[in-house]
Parts: C-alpha cells; sequence; structure tokens
C-alpha cells in the first residue's frame, strides 16, 4: 500500500524520525514471507528512519519458522494480525492455537505482538473485523507476559481497564491511536489516559490511509508529559527502539 520511499518521504514532512512498518495480514504464509522479505530490505535501506513486524499467518503451516526466521534477521516482533477466523474448537477467536503459539514465541524473545481490534458497535467499513474487545481480553488472558499492543485502540477495551481483575489481566497490553479520526471523536484520548493511562497509549497513523498529520487535533487533548510518552517514549519501551 506505499514503498518504504514513500513512508520516508511522508516521514521528512511532518516531523517523524522512525517509524514501525507493518505488512498486510494475508492468509497466505508465501504471500507474508514476500512481504516480510520486502521489510528486512527496506530496513536495511533505512536503518536509522525505519524498524518492521513480521507478519505471519497463525493458522498455516510454518507460522512459527517464519516468524523466527524474520526475528533473526532483525525484525522486532509480529504484526499486524487480524485473526478475525482463526478460533478454538469452542469458538473463542482470542484463544486460537496458532495466535497463541505466536504470542509464546514472541515472549520467549521478548518481542511484541501488534494485533488488530475492531470496535463491535457503530459504522460499517472495510477492515471492520470481529476481533472486538472479548476476543482481545482472552488473547491477553492465554498469552500472559506477552506484551500486546491491540490497533485502533483495542476497539476499546481500554474502558474496561477501570475493572481491577481486568487491569490485572491487560498488564502487559497497550493500544495504538491508529484510524482514531476515522473512528472516534478527540475525547477518546482523555477516555484512554484516564482508564488504562498514557503509559500505555501508542501513536499509530495507519498510513497511507491517513496522514499522520490528521491526528494534530485531537492529540492536543495531552498534557506536554502525556504527549511525549504517546509520540515517543511508549513506543521506544515496547519496541526496544
Amino acid at each position: 500500500m506505499a514503498t518504504a520511499d514513500e513512508v520516508v518521504a511522508q516521514m521528512d514532512e511532518v516531523g517523524v524520525d522512525i517509524s514501525v512498518m507493518v505488512g498486510f495480514p494475508f492468509a497466505d504464509q508465501g504471500l507474508c514471507r514476500m512481504t516480510n522479505d520486502y521489510l528486512i530490505e527496506a530496513v536495511a535501506e533505512y536503518p536509522e528512519r525505519l524498524v518492521g513486524l513480521a507478519c505471519v499467518a497463525p493458522g498455516a503451516p510454518g507460522a512459527r519458522a517464519e516468524l523466527e526466521r524474520c526475528l533473526d534477521t532483525g525484525l522486532i516482533g509480529c504484526g499486524e494480525l487480524a485473526p478475525d477466523g482463526d478460533r478454538l474448537d469452542d469458538g473463542t477467536p482470542g484463544r486460537s492455537r496458532g495466535l497463541v503459539e505466536i504470542g509464546g514465541c514472541l515472549r520467549e524473545r521478548g518481542r511484541p505482538l501488534l494485533v488488530h481490534a475492531s470496535e463491535p458497535i457503530g459504522h460499517r467499513y472495510p477492515g471492520k473485523g470481529r476481533f472486538t474487545p472479548e476476543a482481545c481480553f482472552d488473547l491477553a488472558a492465554a498469552c500472559p507476559g506477552t506484551t500486546i499492543v491491540f490497533a485502533h485502540m483495542g476497539g476499546g477495551l481500554f474502558l474496561y481497564e477501570t475493572m481491577p481483575e481486568v487491569r490485572r489481566a491487560l498488564a502487559d497490553v497497550y493500544y495504538d491511536t491508529a484510524a482514531v479520526p476515522y473512528l472516534y471523536g478527540p475525547g477518546i484520548y482523555q477516555a484512554a489516559a484516564s482508564t488504562a493511562g498514557p503509559h500505555k497509549v501508542i501513536f499509530g497513523s495507519d498510513y497511507p490511509l491517513l496522514s499522520p498529520a490528521r491526528y494534530a487535533e485531537g492529540l492536543r487533548e495531552f498534557d506536554p508529559a502525556a504527549w511525549q510518552m504517546v509520540r515517543a517514549d511508549n513506543a521506544r519501551r515496547v519496541f526496544g527502539l
């Protein structure tokens, strides 16, 4: 959807120093491998500007081997996975065997997992899936100790961190802001800061679908200290930058 050159040009335009790039969550392991190879090449071309996450098809043969190959080559985690169709026999999408195996591999390697999440209500759009807060919570509970970033504010999962037992289960969970201007009003930032805390929010743009510039007005909702966490410090900690 965007080349490495286009990403770096956009970064220069809006003042971004480092970007975490992700591939598309193909169900075909061969397409995932092809995308991963491109990301590995892009990171090698722009080592000071770009880092990348490996994408695999958790339910397909060879997923763990492909993930380990990419981690050994220098990619820094896994994502963005979109595991809507990955389920256990009991129908629980957040505890599919393939997804939990990927989570376990990342825990062993000390690397994060980025997962596409969707809000359960609201308008329909291409890409809105069924991996909603309940499935996200099940995945986090099935992978204790694995650092997980749920994209798109976790579909609202952060609101449940006001429940003590949920907050404990989500101790290693973070939320990125990708697509917030498309999905929510700017008040979501303060809601997240007051429930999960600003230390758990990571700036994500969803580029090229949205420009990072689209987020400027809403992000002013954060005070300067919180904004520093969201725009840089949290990502540096979670992704080991």
